[in-house]
């Protein structure tokens, strides 16, 4: 029993170093996007906000698309490594690196109707469409970096590699904080300072990966390791395919309700866009620590997969549900204490801060009702069990549209916001019906051991 309980408690320590680390490292990614919107939010004009807002929601919906390249790595990665097989590490992280390098290009490539296509979408007025045109030009070129960063990051993630991945993103996010302030405050380049700051980051992240993978496998092991037959076998890449366009359904999901939702903002004038903005900048910081320990609960999930230990795999499922409670109850109480503050860290115009605080409960109540569908995610993609993920999004996307539709046109931008908390509940509520489902399909599957040293 007493070495039971020790395997219990290195399992809790290890999860939450992982959990944390995880968070450290992708609170920089919202961090450095609320900085953004802190940097313009404090200049004269709101416009400016409205612009670089609205010109993050083009980059958002591209990258957001294709986060699967992040999200898959990382468990393909942790399966690889929980199995101790070093040629699968090498192919796992080889086919993502070409699927990155296409879109990458492809996108650049046709930036111009991407960006005619989001303009006549938003149909935001012409002087903050002004500013998104100069945000977008700038920043589409940081697209195969973009990619290509979610790639190592993911199979970096994977292998369980947290001061590698804080690092990573520190740095990097350092710099581009550093070349926001000195861009809009010193060279007054505004908009386009910000723009220009984010895209020397992405590249710098890019380099600063393939160093670190470098000094995991040499580039003569990598090279040695490529088959080209397995990085392109049928069967593989058919469930790489699978699993993929599950995340991609779930992302369209979450972009049509983020998109649908700032669109009808952009309608109600420069304030109450500027005010939804800077309340959407704070639920993705919400998002973004619930995301950490949907990190940890992926690459355990992943591991115990590969190491095909069932009662690991439902160890990880009843923490993640712990952590869940937690982090909701920590997150709303600190925003009803501290959420005046964090408001003013955005703008100090005094308008668009009153509109902000008239809608700020809904920033309350989000993440006790977001909080199952963020982190239990983690569970499923760790696992490539991505069908469940891609079923409860269809699912909420059907209820928020109901609510979009009838009650937001009589309560306005209440309704708006009410429209995205009941998608967020629905998340959380469609998924963890499956989780029953889930542990039952790997009970059968893996080989549950049995001895002490197996389990808890």
């Amino acid at each position: 029993m007493k070495k039971s309980v020790n395997i219990e408690k290195i399992r809790n320590t290890e999860y939450l170093k992982l959990a944390l680390g995880f968070t450290l490292s992708t609170l920089t990614t919202p961090l450095l996007n609320s900085v953004d919107t802190a940097v313009v939010g404090n200049l004269s004009n709101p416009v400016f906000i409205g612009g670089v807002t609205l010109g993050g929601t083009i980059f958002n919906t591209i990258y957001w698309l294709f986060g699967f390249l992040r999200v898959s790595t990382s468990g393909y990665s942790a399966k690889a490594f929980g199995e101790n097989n070093e040629k699968e590490e090498i192919t796992v992280l080889i086919r993502p690196i070409l699927i990155s390098l296409i879109l990458g290009f492809l996108f650049v490539i046709f930036q111009k109707a991407i960006l005619w296509g989001f303009i006549h979408f938003f149909d935001a007025g012409k002087e903050i469409t002004k500013y998104i045109e100069i945000y977008f030009n700038i920043l589409i070129w940081g697209a195969p970096f973009v990619f290509l960063n979610y790639t190592f990051l993911g199979w970096i993630m994977g292998r369980k590699e947290i001061k590698k991945c804080l690092i990573l993103q520190l740095m990097t996010n350092i710099v581009n904080i550093f070349l926001d302030l000195y861009f809009v405050e010193v060279l007054r380049m505004d908009v386009a300072g910000v723009a220009a700051a984010t895209l020397i980051s992405q590249i710098m992240t890019t380099l600063l990966s393939i160093f670190i993978i470098l000094r995991t496998f040499s580039l003569k092991k990598i090279l040695y390791n490529i088959n080209l037959k397995e990085i392109f076998d049928r069967s593989e890449i058919k469930k790489v395919g699978a699993v993929n366009s599950d995340l991609v359904i779930r992302t369209v999901c979450l972009l049509i309700a983020t998109n649908l939702f700032l669109e009808k903002a952009a309608h109600n004038g420069k304030i109450i866009l500027a005010a939804n903005s800077i309340l959407f900048q704070v639920q993705y910081l919400m998002s973004y620590i619930f995301d950490g320990f949907a990190n940890a609960s992926s690459v355990f999930s992943g591991i115990a997969a590969g190491e095909k230990n069932f009662r690991k795999l439902k160890w990880v499922m009843r923490k993640s549900i712990q952590f869940c409670i937690i982090i909701s109850i920590f997150l709303s109480t600190a925003f009803v204490f501290g959420g005046k503050k964090l408001l003013l860290f955005y703008t100090k115009n005094a308008e668009v801060i009153n509109i902000a605080n008239q809608y700020k409960i809904w920033i309350i109540i989000f993440p006790l009702v977001v909080s199952f569908g963020l982190v239990i995610y983690g569970n499923f993609t760790g696992t490539t069990e991505t069908a469940y993920i891609r079923n409860s999004m269809l699912q909420s996307l059907v209820f928020f549209l109901i609510v979009y539709f009838t009650v937001m046109p009589v309560y306005q931008n209440h309704g708006l916001w009410l429209s995205f908390i009941v998608f967020s509940l629905a998340r959380s509520l469609f998924l963890m019906r499956y989780v029953k489902k889930f542990l039952e399909k790997y009970k059968l599957e893996l080989n549950v051991k049995t001895s002490i040293n197996s389990g808890i």
